[in-house]
């Protein structure tokens, strides 16, 4: 099947022209890929956090919320070191 090249503007302007029913479909079947990939992120986040807490010896599923809270604040700040 060709495939054709459109700008974000101008698929919004063809979804705009279907019926409001057949827009609803659109929009549902967008989100549900977006809802996938979000899946997928927080999957491959999870097992970061994993590997990055065992490098520093440390089990993230054995950490307090508040330990992870800490973990994750010192990985976001890189102008001061990760504790362990």
């Amino acid at each position: 099947m060709p495939t054709i090249e459109l700008s974000e503007r101008q698929v919004v302007e063809l979804v705009k022209q279907l019926p409001p029913h057949k827009q609803r479909e659109a929009l549902l079947a967008l989100a549900e890929g977006a809802s996938q990939r979000r899946e997928e992120r927080m999957q491959l986040a999870h097992a970061q956090l994993q590997r990055i807490a065992a490098e520093r010896g440390l089990d993230w599923e054995k950490m307090s919320e508040d330990a992870r809270e800490a973990l994750v604040d010192d990985l976001v700040h890189e102008d001061r070191r990760c504790e362990k």
